[in-house]
């Protein structure tokens, strides 16, 4: 359960730190915004709804090598 409210902040923190202007943004902002969204997505994976966001992305791609071919 405490891994599920970590997630919840740190998505809340990404997505108030991606509102920001780009040209708002230095080097380091942007290394730590990379840092935080991957540590969510570590955080998200072994739960049910990252298994589910793994599914749907495993389709998408498959259907967009299955169209490229």
């Amino acid at each position: 359960m405490v891994t599920i409210n970590v997630a919840v902040l740190l998505a809340v923190i990404v997505v108030w730190r991606l509102r920001r202007r780009t040209e708002a943004r230095s080097r380091f902002d942007e290394k730590l915004t990379v840092v935080i969204v991957l540590a969510l997505g570590v955080l998200i994976a072994p739960t049910p709804a990252g298994q589910g966001i793994l599914n749907i992305v495993g389709q998408l791609a498959s259907g967009v090598t299955q169209a490229g071919r």
